[in-house]
């Protein structure tokens, strides 16, 4: 699977390259007596295009940390990649069916607000306002109601958040999936050809497979229907090669 991740991850590099390139830069931005980079015109498009950026580079650690056996902190960082997934569906949901909400402008709002308004963090007062996970998790939910009970992906949506915060947040039954072998012990150097390897390794072709998926919704938000195609035939290519979609029995042979 190495090559074809690396091939996945190639395409999306070039990819957001591209849509950099079609909304407005970065500018820089006084910073103390420095400057930072900033989108003054904090746009959806380029919420998306940084949204992607993350993906990518998530994607790499990820991949990175799978091939080395850390699967606790490959696993935390597939519950960042997992919001990153409903962020930019959420986003691209809203232009894709033109449905842009409140919650839309409240997210950007905050998604770009600065972190600190005065010179130090001690003496700021800012309070980055958080839009609830679940509201984002049930817009999604009822705009794909026509494929899925929303109810139903509400739920499937919160168990694996719930799963993979575990990780995250370090709570003895995902801790607990470090120890083991004859005689058992903590595995901690990773668990390299382990039974928990193996399941890890298989999980994070779905990290990849949404990636895909995520990045065809952003080049129809971008109404460029020749990159969509693009993507969209790569998506095919990934699942022809890899021998598996989301029909798979592979967790069976586990």
């Amino acid at each position: 699977m190495n090559p074809l991740y690396n091939q996945a991850l190639t395409n999306m590099e070039h990819t957001v390259h591209v849509l950099a390139e079609r909304v407005p830069p970065p500018v820089r931005v006084p910073y103390k007596d420095h400057f930072v980079y900033r989108h003054v015109d904090q746009s959806l498009n380029q919420a998306l295009v940084q949204k992607l950026a993350r993906m990518v580079s998530s994607l790499h650690a990820a991949h990175l940390l799978m091939d080395h056996g850390f699967i606790q902190e490959q696993a935390s960082l597939q519950r960042i990649l997992d919001e990153l997934q409903e962020d930019i569906t959420f986003l691209t949901f809203s232009v894709i069916f033109d449905n842009k909400t409140q919650l839309h402008q409240d997210y950007l709002d905050a998604f770009f607000e600065e972190e600190f308004d005065a010179d130090t963090a001690l003496a700021s007062t800012q309070k980055r306002p958080m839009i609830p996970r679940k509201k984002i998790q049930a817009y999604i939910a009822r705009t794909e109601g026509a494929a899925m009970d929303p109810s139903r992906g509400i739920e499937l949506a919160r168990t694996i958040s719930k799963a993979y915060s575990g990780y995250v947040h370090a709570a003895s039954p995902q801790i607990m999936d470090m120890y083991g072998g004859k005689p058992p012990k903590f595995h901690l150097r990773g668990m390299l050809g382990t039974q928990r390897h193996k399941e890890h390794r298989a999980d994070l072709w779905n990290y990849f497979y949404r990636g895909i998926i995520a990045f065809a919704f952003v080049a129809r938000t971008f109404d460029d229907e020749p990159l969509f195609a693009k993507i969209h035939h790569f998506l095919r290519e990934f699942e022809r090669l890899s021998g598996k979609n989301y029909a798979s029995q592979e967790w069976d042979s586990l």
